[in-house]
Protein backbone atom coordinates (compact mmCIF):
# COMPACT_ATOMS: atom_id res chain seq x y z
CA UNK A 1 0.00 0.00 0.00
CA UNK A 2 2.92 2.31 0.77
CA UNK A 3 4.22 1.85 -2.78
CA UNK A 4 0.82 2.82 -4.24
CA UNK A 5 0.71 5.99 -2.14
CA UNK A 6 4.28 6.80 -3.15
CA UNK A 7 3.43 6.36 -6.82
CA UNK A 8 0.37 8.62 -6.61
CA UNK A 9 2.37 11.23 -4.68
CA UNK A 10 5.10 11.27 -7.33
CA UNK A 11 2.54 11.62 -10.12
CA UNK A 12 0.74 14.44 -8.29
CA UNK A 13 4.01 16.30 -7.79
CA UNK A 14 4.80 15.77 -11.48
CA UNK A 15 1.51 17.42 -12.49
CA UNK A 16 2.17 20.36 -10.16
CA UNK A 17 5.77 20.76 -11.37
CA UNK A 18 4.73 20.87 -15.04
CA UNK A 19 1.96 23.34 -14.18
CA UNK A 20 4.46 25.64 -12.42
CA UNK A 21 6.81 25.38 -15.39
CA UNK A 22 3.95 26.17 -17.79
CA UNK A 23 3.12 29.37 -15.94
CA UNK A 24 6.83 30.26 -15.74
CA UNK A 25 7.17 29.86 -19.52
CA UNK A 26 3.99 31.92 -19.99
CA UNK A 27 5.72 34.74 -18.12
CA UNK A 28 8.51 34.71 -20.71
CA UNK A 29 6.04 35.41 -23.53
CA UNK A 30 5.12 31.94 -24.82
CA UNK A 31 1.49 31.20 -25.61
CA UNK A 32 -0.35 28.92 -23.18
CA UNK A 33 -0.49 26.09 -25.73
CA UNK A 34 3.24 26.34 -26.52
CA UNK A 35 4.16 26.62 -22.84
CA UNK A 36 2.15 23.50 -21.94
CA UNK A 37 3.67 21.52 -24.80
CA UNK A 38 7.26 22.52 -24.05
CA UNK A 39 6.87 21.91 -20.30
CA UNK A 40 5.46 18.41 -20.78
CA UNK A 41 7.97 17.63 -23.52
CA UNK A 42 10.92 18.62 -21.33
CA UNK A 43 9.60 16.84 -18.23
CA UNK A 44 9.00 13.56 -20.04
CA UNK A 45 12.22 13.83 -22.05
CA UNK A 46 10.43 13.49 -25.41
CA UNK A 47 12.52 16.24 -26.95
CA UNK A 48 10.52 17.29 -30.02
CA UNK A 49 12.55 19.42 -32.44
CA UNK A 50 10.37 22.35 -33.40
CA UNK A 51 10.68 26.08 -34.00
CA UNK A 52 9.16 26.61 -30.55
CA UNK A 53 11.85 24.39 -29.03
CA UNK A 54 14.51 26.54 -30.68
CA UNK A 55 12.95 29.67 -29.21
CA UNK A 56 13.12 28.02 -25.78
CA UNK A 57 16.77 27.00 -26.13
CA UNK A 58 17.80 30.47 -27.37
CA UNK A 59 16.10 32.22 -24.44
CA UNK A 60 18.14 32.24 -21.18
CA UNK A 61 15.21 32.14 -18.75
CA UNK A 62 13.25 29.51 -20.70
CA UNK A 63 16.42 27.43 -21.00
CA UNK A 64 16.86 27.37 -17.21
CA UNK A 65 13.24 26.33 -16.70
CA UNK A 66 13.55 23.50 -19.23
CA UNK A 67 16.86 22.26 -17.75
CA UNK A 68 15.29 22.07 -14.30
CA UNK A 69 12.32 20.20 -15.75
CA UNK A 70 14.63 17.66 -17.38
CA UNK A 71 16.39 16.98 -14.08
CA UNK A 72 13.12 16.62 -12.16
CA UNK A 73 11.62 14.53 -14.96
CA UNK A 74 14.44 11.99 -14.87
CA UNK A 75 14.10 11.61 -11.10
CA UNK A 76 10.31 11.35 -11.38
CA UNK A 77 10.38 8.64 -14.05
CA UNK A 78 12.81 6.55 -12.00
CA UNK A 79 10.59 6.93 -8.92
CA UNK A 80 7.48 5.93 -10.85
CA UNK A 81 9.11 2.78 -12.25
CA UNK A 82 10.46 1.81 -8.83
CA UNK A 83 7.08 2.37 -7.19
CA UNK A 84 5.29 0.32 -9.85
CA UNK A 85 7.69 -2.58 -9.33
CA UNK A 86 7.18 -2.42 -5.57
CA UNK A 87 3.40 -2.21 -6.01
CA UNK A 88 3.01 -5.36 -8.10
CA UNK A 89 6.08 -7.47 -7.32
CA UNK A 90 6.52 -7.04 -3.59
CA UNK A 91 4.37 -9.48 -1.65
CA UNK A 92 4.46 -10.56 1.96
CA UNK A 93 2.16 -12.52 4.27
CA UNK A 94 -0.91 -10.48 5.14
CA UNK A 95 -0.24 -7.87 2.44
CA UNK A 96 -3.04 -6.36 0.36
CA UNK A 97 -4.10 -8.44 -2.64
CA UNK A 98 -3.40 -7.43 -6.23
CA UNK A 99 -7.02 -6.64 -7.19
CA UNK A 100 -7.31 -4.24 -4.26
CA UNK A 101 -4.01 -2.57 -5.18
CA UNK A 102 -5.17 -2.15 -8.76
CA UNK A 103 -8.49 -0.71 -7.55
CA UNK A 104 -6.78 1.84 -5.26
CA UNK A 105 -4.27 2.76 -7.96
CA UNK A 106 -7.04 3.16 -10.58
CA UNK A 107 -9.13 5.35 -8.26
CA UNK A 108 -6.10 7.49 -7.46
CA UNK A 109 -5.18 7.90 -11.11
CA UNK A 110 -8.80 8.80 -11.92
CA UNK A 111 -8.83 11.57 -9.30
CA UNK A 112 -5.46 12.82 -10.50
CA UNK A 113 -6.74 12.92 -14.10
CA UNK A 114 -9.80 14.95 -13.05
CA UNK A 115 -7.47 17.30 -11.17
CA UNK A 116 -5.22 17.69 -14.22
CA UNK A 117 -8.03 18.51 -16.71
CA UNK A 118 -10.16 20.67 -14.39
CA UNK A 119 -10.45 24.21 -15.78
CA UNK A 120 -11.35 25.55 -12.34
CA UNK A 121 -8.22 24.00 -10.82
CA UNK A 122 -6.18 25.30 -13.77
CA UNK A 123 -7.40 28.87 -13.27
CA UNK A 124 -6.94 28.81 -9.49
CA UNK A 125 -3.54 27.13 -9.59
CA UNK A 126 -2.28 29.32 -12.45
CA UNK A 127 -3.19 32.50 -10.57
CA UNK A 128 -1.50 31.27 -7.39
CA UNK A 129 1.63 30.16 -9.24
CA UNK A 130 1.78 33.43 -11.21
CA UNK A 131 1.54 35.41 -7.96
CA UNK A 132 4.24 33.29 -6.34
CA UNK A 133 6.57 33.63 -9.32
CA UNK A 134 6.04 37.38 -9.43
CA UNK A 135 6.52 37.67 -5.67
CA UNK A 136 9.64 35.54 -5.22
CA UNK A 137 11.36 35.31 -8.62
CA UNK A 138 12.36 37.42 -11.62
CA UNK A 139 11.10 34.85 -14.11
CA UNK A 140 9.46 37.50 -16.28
CA UNK A 141 12.81 38.88 -17.48
CA UNK A 142 12.82 38.95 -21.30
CA UNK A 143 15.50 39.76 -23.84
CA UNK A 144 13.23 42.38 -25.42
CA UNK A 145 12.15 44.05 -22.17
CA UNK A 146 14.59 46.95 -22.48
CA UNK A 147 13.76 47.47 -26.16
CA UNK A 148 10.01 47.76 -25.49
CA UNK A 149 10.40 49.53 -22.13
CA UNK A 150 8.15 47.02 -20.40
CA UNK A 151 7.44 47.95 -16.81
CA UNK A 152 4.95 47.26 -14.03
CA UNK A 153 2.47 44.58 -15.01
CA UNK A 154 2.61 45.28 -18.76
CA UNK A 155 3.50 42.28 -20.88
CA UNK A 156 3.87 41.09 -24.45
CA UNK A 157 2.61 37.56 -24.98
CA UNK A 158 1.17 35.17 -27.55
CA UNK A 159 -2.31 33.68 -27.61
CA UNK A 160 -3.62 30.93 -29.87
CA UNK A 161 -7.23 31.47 -31.01
CA UNK A 162 -9.18 28.23 -30.66
CA UNK A 163 -12.71 27.17 -31.57
CA UNK A 164 -15.13 28.58 -29.02
CA UNK A 165 -12.90 31.51 -28.02
CA UNK A 166 -14.55 34.91 -27.76
CA UNK A 167 -12.11 36.38 -30.29
CA UNK A 168 -12.68 33.77 -33.00
CA UNK A 169 -14.18 34.89 -36.36
CA UNK A 170 -14.43 38.58 -35.43
CA UNK A 171 -12.69 41.68 -36.75
CA UNK A 172 -10.42 43.75 -34.51
CA UNK A 173 -12.97 46.54 -34.74
CA UNK A 174 -15.69 44.24 -33.40
CA UNK A 175 -13.66 42.98 -30.44
CA UNK A 176 -12.42 46.52 -29.59
CA UNK A 177 -9.48 45.26 -27.56
CA UNK A 178 -7.98 48.74 -27.40
CA UNK A 179 -10.92 49.73 -25.19
CA UNK A 180 -9.67 47.04 -22.78
CA UNK A 181 -6.16 48.47 -22.90
CA UNK A 182 -4.88 45.66 -25.14
CA UNK A 183 -3.06 46.05 -28.46
CA UNK A 184 -2.72 43.40 -31.16
CA UNK A 185 0.85 43.85 -32.40
CA UNK A 186 0.65 41.14 -35.07
CA UNK A 187 -1.16 37.99 -36.20
CA UNK A 188 0.51 34.76 -37.33
CA UNK A 189 -1.95 32.85 -39.54
CA UNK A 190 -2.14 29.06 -39.44
CA UNK A 191 -0.85 28.94 -43.04
CA UNK A 192 2.31 30.83 -42.04
CA UNK A 193 1.18 34.29 -43.22
CA UNK A 194 2.10 37.11 -40.84
CA UNK A 195 -0.05 40.23 -40.50
CA UNK A 196 1.93 43.03 -38.88
CA UNK A 197 0.22 46.04 -37.28
CA UNK A 198 -3.29 44.81 -38.25
CA UNK A 199 -6.10 47.34 -38.67
CA UNK A 200 -9.71 47.31 -37.53
CA UNK A 201 -10.92 45.35 -40.56
CA UNK A 202 -8.50 42.48 -39.97
CA UNK A 203 -10.42 39.33 -39.09
CA UNK A 204 -9.25 37.01 -36.31
CA UNK A 205 -9.55 33.38 -37.42
CA UNK A 206 -9.40 30.07 -35.57
CA UNK A 207 -5.80 28.86 -35.41
CA UNK A 208 -4.34 32.38 -35.47
CA UNK A 209 -1.48 33.21 -33.12
CA UNK A 210 -2.00 36.72 -31.73
CA UNK A 211 0.89 38.81 -30.41
CA UNK A 212 -0.66 40.98 -27.70
CA UNK A 213 0.55 43.87 -25.54
CA UNK A 214 -1.18 44.96 -22.34
CA UNK A 215 -1.53 44.39 -18.62
CA UNK A 216 -0.86 40.82 -17.50
CA UNK A 217 -4.21 40.35 -15.63
CA UNK A 218 -6.16 41.53 -18.70
CA UNK A 219 -4.16 39.25 -20.99
CA UNK A 220 -4.77 36.23 -18.76
CA UNK A 221 -8.51 36.95 -18.57
CA UNK A 222 -8.75 37.31 -22.36
CA UNK A 223 -6.92 33.99 -22.83
CA UNK A 224 -9.67 32.20 -20.88
CA UNK A 225 -12.67 34.08 -22.33
CA UNK A 226 -15.22 32.03 -24.25
CA UNK A 227 -17.76 33.12 -26.85
CA UNK A 228 -21.34 33.89 -25.95
CA UNK A 229 -23.05 36.10 -23.41
CA UNK A 230 -20.48 35.44 -20.68
CA UNK A 231 -17.70 36.56 -23.02
CA UNK A 232 -19.54 39.77 -23.92
CA UNK A 233 -20.09 40.51 -20.23
CA UNK A 234 -16.40 39.92 -19.50
CA UNK A 235 -15.53 42.32 -22.36
CA UNK A 236 -17.71 45.08 -20.91
CA UNK A 237 -16.28 44.52 -17.44
CA UNK A 238 -12.74 44.74 -18.84
CA UNK A 239 -13.61 48.04 -20.58
CA UNK A 240 -14.93 49.50 -17.33
CA UNK A 241 -11.79 48.43 -15.47
CA UNK A 242 -9.61 50.01 -18.14
CA UNK A 243 -11.55 53.28 -17.89
CA UNK A 244 -10.79 53.41 -14.17
CA UNK A 245 -7.10 52.81 -14.88
CA UNK A 246 -7.10 55.46 -17.62
CA UNK A 247 -8.77 58.03 -15.34
CA UNK A 248 -6.18 57.29 -12.64
CA UNK A 249 -3.31 57.70 -15.11
CA UNK A 250 -4.81 60.92 -16.44
CA UNK A 251 -5.05 62.30 -12.92
CA UNK A 252 -1.42 61.37 -12.23
CA UNK A 253 -0.36 63.15 -15.43
CA UNK A 254 -2.20 66.31 -14.37
CA UNK A 255 -0.48 66.24 -10.99
CA UNK A 256 2.91 65.69 -12.65
CA UNK A 257 2.43 68.60 -15.06
CA UNK A 258 1.13 70.89 -12.32
CA UNK A 259 4.24 70.08 -10.30
CA UNK A 260 6.50 71.09 -13.20
CA UNK A 261 4.62 74.36 -13.59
Amino acid sequence: MTAVITLLTVLTLSVIVTRIATVALLHTGLSREAAQFQARSAFTGVGFTTTEAESVVNHPVRRRVVMLLMLLGNAGIVSVIASLLLTFLHTSPGSITWPYRILVLGAGLGLLWLFAISKWVDRWLSRWIAWALTRWTHIGVRDYASLLHLSGDYEITEEVVESGDWLANKTLQEVALRDEGLIVVGIQRSDGTYVGAPNGQTRIEEGDLLILYGRDPALQELDQRYCGESGDEAHQKAIEEQRVIFDRQEEQEKIRHSGKA
